[in-house]
């Protein structure tokens, strides 16, 4: 009864369309709100900054924009690294070849550059799907990472291939320090979260689906696939490309190539997978999950290991961290595979009617 809705009525098409019709999910987000923006800056310590907050924020960015693309379109894509490379390097160049531009806008407009090309790699979508699609998508990987590593232009000529990103400032104020970045990004997270479920929720979002569910039925009813597909590329890439540009400017500071391989799409999709395909809840959820078990493992284990003389390295917990992800793939995969987000679906299934077990 905790969960209950009787009661609620609605009265208008506004409070029937709203994102959150639920008085408790309306509370329960509000609260979550506030305690990141509000709490979180207050109470947390320079290494929650940077080993759990900003980087579960940035890549839960990135995970929503791949789970527009397989959960809501059914399109795999196996390219997501080199979109957020793409987002990274366009909005470096911006910012040292226009530099009256501030870094934000240089992020946003490294959105569009990567939304463009993640259009052009999304046209062999049109032919092809599955695993095919997956190794088309594959090849974009490996061609960006060519790119950015031969064209010393991108680079702007470095020797190292490393480069640095400018300072954050807005309005004359430094945007350097751990808490001003974490606000950065969850700024950027939260509002295009936000513009992503209503496009899901609209006549885009609904195309998306019925080309996921039946392409051949959605082209019959009168779905353009072509407009469909690419327009999902299209919004993927950008909010992929823009985390890669907070993931440079935010996390890395300084950065080269390597720093989107290709173990970047992996570490997306098992966010995906774990989280949930089709929820941005579930990007939040897998995006934590995948940040957090490695720190859980390298705390926890070498502690059990010396209550049995087991001396336990960090090539140890290395292999036991890529042990764990496959088992949880496998396991969501086979047990739940809507993942984390179908359990708290489930979660409030019980608790409308709690404490009556049925």
């Amino acid at each position: 009864m905790i969960y209950r809705e009787a009661g609620q009525y609605k009265v208008s098409y506004e409070a029937d369309q709203a994102i959150f019709p639920i008085a408790q999910d309306r509370f329960l987000i509000l609260t979550l709100l506030a305690v990141a923006f509000f709490v979180v800056p207050f109470i947390a310590t320079e290494y929650l900054y940077r080993a759990v907050l900003i980087p579960t924020v940035i890549l839960a960015l990135a995970a929503i924009g791949l789970n527009v693309l397989m959960g809501y379109c059914g399109q795999v894509s196996l390219g997501s690294g080199a979109f957020m490379a793409v987002g990274a390097y366009a909005a470096y160049n911006l910012s040292i070849r226009l530099p009256f531009l501030n870094p934000f806008v240089c992020i946003l407009l490294g959105g569009f550059f990567a939304a463009a090309v993640g259009v052009v790699f999304g046209a062999p979508s049109l032919r092809i799907k599955g695993f095919y699609l997956a190794c088309a998508t594959l090849a974009a990987q490996f061609f960006i990472d060519w790119v950015f590593l031969r064209v010393k232009y991108f680079t702007n000529y470095a020797p190292s291939g490393s480069v640095n990103a400018p300072p954050l400032q807005m309005f004359g104020y430094d945007l350097s320090s751990p808490v001003a970045n974490y606000m950065v990004a969850l700024g950027f997270t939260v509002v295009l979260a936000l513009a992503v479920k209503n496009i899901v929720r609209g006549h885009i979002g609904r195309q998306w689906m019925a080309i996921r569910d039946m392409d051949i039925a959605a082209e019959i009813i009168g779905v353009r696939p072509m407009y469909a597909k690419l327009s999902a590329f299209a919004v993927s890439s950008f909010l992929i490309g823009v985390a890669g540009g907070l993931w440079a400017f935010i996390y890395l500071g300084s950065w080269e190539p390597a720093a989107c391989s290709i173990d970047r799409p992996f570490q997306l999709m098992f966010m995906v997978i774990i989280g949930g395909l089709g929820s941005i809840l579930g990007s939040f959820l897998g995006a934590a999950f995948i940040i957090l078990l490695p720190i859980f493992l390298n705390q926890a284990l070498p502690p059990i290991g010396g209550l049995v003389a087991w001396k336990i390295s960090t090539a140890t917990v290395s292999h036991f961290e890529a042990m764990a992800f496959g088992a949880l793939i496998v396991f969501f995969l086979v047990v739940e595979p809507h993942g984390l987000a179908r359990l708290w679906s489930i979660a409030k299934e019980k608790l409308r009617l709690w404490p009556f077990p049925h």
